[in-house]
This record gives structure tokens, C-alpha cells and sequence, in this order.
């Protein structure tokens, strides 16, 4: 019998689950050419999903939708998912969601051009001097010829702004990094971080640097993605925001005992956008990751909220957006003026050439007179 998508989707094995989800993401092309930025192609990202489909067992249990959607964010980040560490297409049960990897947000730092990091771990043989304050240092004495996770003692994550006289520099131990995980960790032993300690053990002091760093709507919306798979919750990028979903199911069945997949089958076959948030996302000042929200975007009964502003600066109303803004938490409020001042820049350059065009037809009857 013929292999088909709903096959896949209905959990049978097919005679060649690849071949399927090949033809599958054949069919997405048109709508991931809409979303990627230019130095991605939707022939690119299909084949990194599909490579990342055949490598990975556990992938092919996933709902196709959900890798479909997970590849879309990672091309909206400009990263490429299972590249040098970039970011990884991670399977929670029957979901799959994209997380990026301090490689790539190291590498997005860099294309911001206003600052570089860099990040790495020290292992229990390696001896080391940190100086805090004023003068910030961190020296690793020697080398070390380990390279077990289990060796690790220590994760640490150093910053250069551009121009800046000192480095900003984080030094965290093991069984820091460990409570940190346990405190977010919504998903037991199925977290990340059990499939790649050092990758993880990386990130956490890297998440804490980039708060002192200027940040580009891209190294951002990479860390409030980060920040949502952490917690076990999908998550989708909008214009310059990312909208934070419900919680990943790890279960292929649902509590009352009805398969997932099944009503998932009732929707079209597009990239999904996800479950939108009744949350919005903002800084933790401990850690300098994106947490859970006191009360979500609800700022009061009837008080304007994070997706009414995102839907004013959508629709054009800058003005109403910025009220809406200045009743918002501060990262809510910083998301909403990096996007209308995105909005205004492409607005301003449109109106530029509309005048040089006019300009240049008033020179020309002139000479023609």
C-alpha cells in the first residue's frame, strides 16, 4: 500500500516514513519561501528537516505540522537547525519544537555588529583566577584533556560591547545551572539538557550576558525561544514578537484519553502559527532569561494589553500603540517600540523615494520648459 501523510499522521507505520515526510515539507516550500530571510532558501531548510527527519528516530514519532512549524522559526531566526550547533529540532513526545543553541546565538550576536561573545566550560582537572568588580577577569590556567559532560564544574560566558572599556563576564557553577533547570524544568527527564549537558551548561551564563548586551529584535525573540522550550511551551515569531503558547504534551494521548494527533488531523495542512498565548514574555532579573509573566498580558480589568498593542502596530495605528506601550511591563514595552520603530524606518524610506521620484519628474518638465 501507497505511504501518505495520513499515515504518518495517524500514528500507522508506513512503508517509508521519509519518503513521506519528504513529499510533506515538498508541499510547504511556498509558504517557507514567505517567512525566511534572504541567505535561506526553503529548498535549505527542507532539506536540513528532512536530514534531521532521517537521523533522528524519535523525529519521526513527532507530528509532521510541528517540525514543519519548528523549522519556520528557526528560518525566521536565520539559523540553521542541526548546523554547527545553531539549533536543534527536539522531539517532546508526538511534539517537535526548535532550540536554539548557544552557537547560534553567539553567531547572531555577531550579525548585530555591536558586540561578539563567547562562551565555554572548565572541566574539574582545569585551574582557573576570576576577578570580579571594577576589573573584571577570568583566566583557565591550563589545559585538560577531558571531555565528559560529567566532568564539568563550571560554565562561563564573557561579553565585549563594542567600544566598551571591560568585558562582561559570567562564571557559573554546575549545581547552579542544575537548580536553574529544575526551577523552569516542566518536562522531567525529557528536558533538553539530558540529551546535551555541555550545550546547555553553556547557554545558561551566555542567557545571563546577553542582559547587559545590546540586543538585536533577532538575538531577542532566539532567547524568548530558548526560554519557551526550556519551560516546555510552544512558541511562534509574529513581526518582531514571539507569542508564547501552551504547554508541550510529552504524552501521545491526551488525559481523557483521545490521541492528540486526531484532532490534530481536523486542521489543514499548513505551517501552524501554534496556540497564541494568554501570556506575554519578559526578562527574569535573576537570570536574565524570559519567565512566566505575573498575570499574563491582563494588566487589569478592560486595561489595553500586550496583544492589543501588537495588534495596533499591525494595523498601522502607531500612535495607539505607543499609549498602549507606556502600561506595559518594560520587555513587553521595549518589544512594541522596536517594532514600530522597524515599521516607521521601512515607512520613512518609502516616503524618501517617493519624493526623490517627484523631485526628479519636477527637474524634468523644468528642462523640458
Amino acid at each position: 500500500m501507497a505511504t501518505n501523510l495520513a499515515d504518518l499522521k495517524q500514528g500507522q507505520k508506513p512503508n517509508n516514513p521519509i519518503a513521506a515526510f519528504s513529499s510533506f515539507m515538498d508541499k510547504l516550500k511556498p509558504q517557507l519561501a514567505l517567512a525566511l530571510p534572504k541567505h535561506l532558501t526553503a529548498d535549505r531548510m527542507a532539506r536540513l528537516a528532512l536530514t534531521a527527519f532521517s537521523t533522528t528516530p524519535k523525529l519521526q514519532e513527532c507530528d509532521p505540522k510541528s517540525i514543519a512549524a519548528s523549522i519556520m522559526t528557526a528560518g525566521q531566526l536565520g539559523l540553521e537547525p542541526g548546523v554547527n550547533g545553531a539549533g536543534f529540532l527536539v522531539p517532546y513526545g508526538r511534539t517537535c519544537t526548535f532550540v536554539p543553541g548557544w552557537k547560534g546565538l553567539v553567531d547572531l550576536v555577531s550579525r548585530s555588529g555591536r558586540g561578539t561573545v563567547f562562551t565555554g566550560v572548565i572541566f574539574r582537572d582545569q585551574e582557573y583566577t576570576y576577578t570580579d568588580g571594577a576589573r573584571r577577569d577570568l583566566v583557565i590556567h591550563n589545559e585538560t584533556d577531558l571531555d565528559d559532560p560529567s566532568d564539568i564544574t563550571h560554565a562561563y560566558a564573557i561579553g565585549w560591547v563594542k567600544d566598551a572599556a571591560m568585558p562582561i563576564i559570567e562564571l557559573w557553577r554546575v549545581t547552579k545551572i542544575q537548580k536553574h533547570r529544575d526551577k523552569y524544568n516542566k518536562q522531567g527527564n525529557k528536558h533538553y539538557s539530558f540529551r546535551d549537558w555541555e550545550m546547555y551548561a553553556r547557554k545558561i551564563p551566555l542567557l545571563q550576558v546577553l542582559k547587559y548586551m545590546p540586543c538585536s529584535v533577532e538575538v531577542q525573540n532566539a532567547i524568548a525561544i530558548s526560554d519557551a522550550a526550556e519551560r516546555g511551551k510552544g512558541a511562534v515569531i509574529e513581526g518582531n514578537c514571539v507569542i508564547v503558547g501552551d504547554d508541550i504534551s510529552t504524552d501521545e494521548k491526551s488525559e481523557s484519553g483521545v490521541d492528540q494527533q486526531q484532532i490534530e488531523q481536523k486542521q489543514p495542512t499548513t505551517i501552524p502559527q501554534q496556540t497564541r498565548a494568554q501570556e506575554a514574555v519578559h526578562h527574569d532579573a535573576e537570570t536574565g532569561e524570559i519567565n512566566d509573566p505575573v498575570g499574563g498580558q491582563q494588566q487589569g480589568d478592560g486595561a489595553p494589553t500586550f496583544a492589543d498593542a501588537h495588534a495596533a502596530v499591525r494595523s498601522g495605528d502607531l500612535d495607539l500603540a505607543r499609549d498602549i506601550a507606556r502600561s506595559l511591563p518594560d520587555q513587553q514595552r521595549q518589544q512594541i517600540e522596536a517594532a514600530i520603530a522597524n515599521l516607521s524606518g521601512d515607512q520613512q524610506q518609502q516616503d524618501a523615494s517617493v519624493r526623490g521620484r517627484g523631485r526628479q519628474r519636477s527637474q524634468g518638465g523644468l528642462g523640458l520648459e
